[in-house]
């Protein structure tokens, strides 16, 4: 059997603000070969198949056209998809109808027996080959077994659910969503984060050693588990943010008999570049001197995508202006302009109280939110929240 594992597709993904379709479209497009090329038996996609619970029509078009052409092309093709913490597990589920018809087996929702008890063999999936799947996907609270903390709940459901596989000759595979401990998340990137509160990672004993290969999804980095040759993260297809720039994107496969014969990366060139300028902050005059070293050329839907970082001692109004104006006529899309402030030991000084009663704590709260993540401004929906406890608190 030769199995296909992907996953964090992130489908509708707006980089910021620009459309990632066409690179969707050309990844897709890459994917269908791979299973053609290599005569793939089960395709593994471990979640976040959409950016966001609510996926544009657009973007689902793009999921359901994919599944029909590879199913068409690949008659012999069987597809297991589960939700991630960026999916609404009921609407991936909705067309299950339709799907199964393709062979295509979606698992979102953790569904429970007449008595009240998790159902376990709704999530074991049999597979054409011989042996199953354990369809896990992203657990929220209340679909696991009560237990202490998130971690021991998710290695509990996991030790349940292997218990109930009849034939434990047959190689079993499992399917998950979730941040395994000893697993890497790329440095500065908080895109990875929005995970049980990022405050859970999951043991690779949850994993019986009786499992052939467990696919995971979740981390955007492709990468082994604490050494563990058979529990795997494939990776996402395109970078998710400039901190996964130098990620190695692409799929997993692997070759299983009784137990994984081979594992082997099949790499995917992604078509947009992204590059960061300088790669550490410098002062305005130089940036603008690194800027005249782009490729000169049109802007299409392929250019790569540019994050500039200066280093300013004072605000600067025209920043903006002034880079926009030196990429004038450059092959690059601006994505983001990162301005850092230059500190300096002299410049540390104590704040007195009355001072500090004086702070807006929503501009102390975007404050630590730019220094944390490289001069983004704090998104609305959280400024929005943090303005009516602010309200609140001061009635």
């Amino acid at each position: 059997m030769k199995l296909l594992h992907t996953a964090d597709w992130h489908l509708g993904q707006a980089f910021f603000d620009y459309s990632r379709k066409d690179e969707h479209a050309l990844f897709l497009a890459w994917l269908c070969k791979q299973i053609t090329l290599h005569e793939v038996d089960l395709l593994l996609i471990a979640g976040d198949i959409f950016d966001t619970p609510n996926p544009s029509a657009d973007s689902q078009t793009t999921y359901y056209s994919f599944l029909r052409k590879v199913t068409t092309e690949n008659p012999n093709l069987q597809i297991i998809a589960i939700a991630g913490n960026h999916d609404s597990a009921a609407r991936l589920e909705a067309p299950n109808p339709l799907l199964e018809a393709m062979n295509v087996t979606v698992r979102g929702v953790i569904r429970r027996t007449a008595d009240g008890e998790i159902d376990f063999k709704h999530l074991i999936i049999p597979l054409d080959k011989g042996g199953c799947c354990l369809a896990l996907p992203y657990l929220r609270q209340g679909d696991y077994p009560i237990s202490d903390t998130y971690a021991s709940g998710v290695q509990k459901m996991y030790k349940e659910l292997y218990e109930c596989v009849e034939d434990k000759s047959a190689p079993v595979i499992a399917l998950g969503h979730m941040q395994a401990s000893g697993s890497e998340i790329s440095d500065d990137d908080h895109s990875e984060r929005y995970i049980s509160g990022g405050l859970e990672s999951i043991s690779p004993e949850a994993f019986s050693v009786g499992i052939a290969y467990t696919a995971l999804g979740h981390l955007h980095r492709a990468q082994r588990v604490s050494g563990r040759e058979n529990v795997r993260y494939s990776g996402a297809p395109l970078p998710m943010s400039f901190a996964e720039k130098n990620n190695k994107q692409g799929v997993t496969l692997v070759t299983i008999t009784d137990k994984v014969d081979k594992i082997e990366r099949l790499l995917f060139d992604a078509p947009v570049k992204l590059i960061s300028l300088p790669q550490k902050p410098q002062l305005l005059a130089a940036v603008l001197s690194e800027i005249m070293n782009l490729p000169d050329g049109d802007i299409n839907h392929l250019s790569p995508f540019l994050e500039v970082k200066v280093l300013i001692s004072e605000p600067e109004p025209s920043l903006r202006v002034q880079v926009e104006r030196a990429l004038d006529g450059k092959s690059v899309r601006l994505a983001r302009l990162r301005s850092e402030m230059e500190h300096t030991q002299s410049e540390q000084r104590v704040v007195s109280y009355e001072e500090l009663q004086k702070i807006n704590p929503l501009d102390m709260a975007t404050d630590i939110f730019k220094r944390k993540y490289g001069g983004d401004d704090l998104p609305p929906t959280i400024k929005n929240m943090l303005q009516r406890v602010i309200n609140e608190v001061e009635r």
